[in-house]
């Protein structure tokens, strides 16, 4: 269902408002580069910082763009079942064709715990769920185990994998067969995931090049290990580039100096210093993507 070089866009911001002219022009350009489906309100849209009424306004307004030329999973994730629920609900009204649940932050759950979360949002809301299990940020990991059990409920059709550990990929692939898609959450393993049998990324390097992403992903799909090979080797000081400090801040500082957003962020996240300006400018310039 869902699969390919899927972005996890940024949510530009102006004057502290969510810029929609800047936003309509990035889904248009990314429609235009080949990626496969576009994720508002994820980690990259900086959900944490915003407010319901601008989160729903993101995922609408995506959806509208959109106008079905490609699925548009919304991101609806919340360390609140109840409020998950909430969310999901108000994206399946609005037309969304999927939602991405992250696993609840700070509460760290137990694994029965987090089976009951994603199970209650599955039997509440009647739309294709994508799990997102990302410890490095929620302070818990989903376990191939729980993955499997989840798999058996209709709905839960994905899982955004971003613990870069292949043996736990390896591992919710052998379990979970393909009652559920496996999704790279982590730019610089959408190679190797998709070669233990993935089908595509959550990205955060396609917000800057879309086109390059797509086309390893569509490589790997036809079976290409050749051409995705080198486009993995060129995507990779990319891909580190993006997370010179916390995302989304390298990715929007990229995207202002390629003069598609302004570069805006929102407290806690704060400018990037000197130094790392620099070093994501220089490869942005080695890339092609500046001159």
């Amino acid at each position: 269902m869902f699969k390919g070089s899927i972005v996890a866009i940024v949510t530009p911001f102006k004057d502290n408002r969510v810029d929609e002219k800047a936003l309509g022009d990035l889904i248009e350009w990314h429609i235009s580069q080949g990626t496969s489906a576009i994720v508002p309100c994820g980690t990259t849209g900086e959900s944490a910082t915003l407010d319901y009424d601008e989160h729903y306004k993101v995922i609408e307004f995506t959806i509208k763009a959109v106008n079905k030329r490609v699925p548009v999973v919304a991101g609806t994730g919340a360390n609140s079942t109840e409020e998950t629920i909430m969310m999901t609900k108000k994206a399946k009204e609005m037309g969304a064709d999927g939602a991405l649940l992250v696993t609840p932050y700070y509460n760290k759950p137990t694994q029965e715990g987090l089976y009951r979360h994603y199970r209650e949002v599955a039997e509440k809301v009647d739309i294709p769920l994508v799990l997102y299990n990302v410890p490095s940020r929620t302070g818990v990991n989903l376990l191939p185990q729980t993955v499997a059990r989840l798999s058996e409920i209709e709905n839960i059709v994905a899982i955004k994998e971003a613990t870069g550990d292949m043996r736990q990929v390896s591992e919710v692939i052998r379990l979970c067969g393909d009652r559920i898609t496996v999704l790279s959450g982590d730019d610089f393993t959408t190679f190797p995931l998709m070669m233990l049998g993935g089908k595509g990324v959550i990205s955060v390097t396609a917000n800057v090049a879309p086109a390059d992403v797509a086309g390893m992903c569509n490589a790997l799909e036809r079976g290409d290990i050749e051409e995705a090979r080198r486009l993995h080797y060129k995507l990779e000081p990319l891909n580190k580039a993006m997370f010179i400090e916390t995302n989304p801040i390298p990715v929007k500082t990229a995207l202002s100096m390629m003069g598609r957003i302004q570069e805006e962020l929102r407290l806690p996240l704060c400018p990037m210093s000197d130094a790392n300006r620099e070093r994501l400018r220089k490869a942005l310039v080695d890339y092609g993507l500046l001159s």
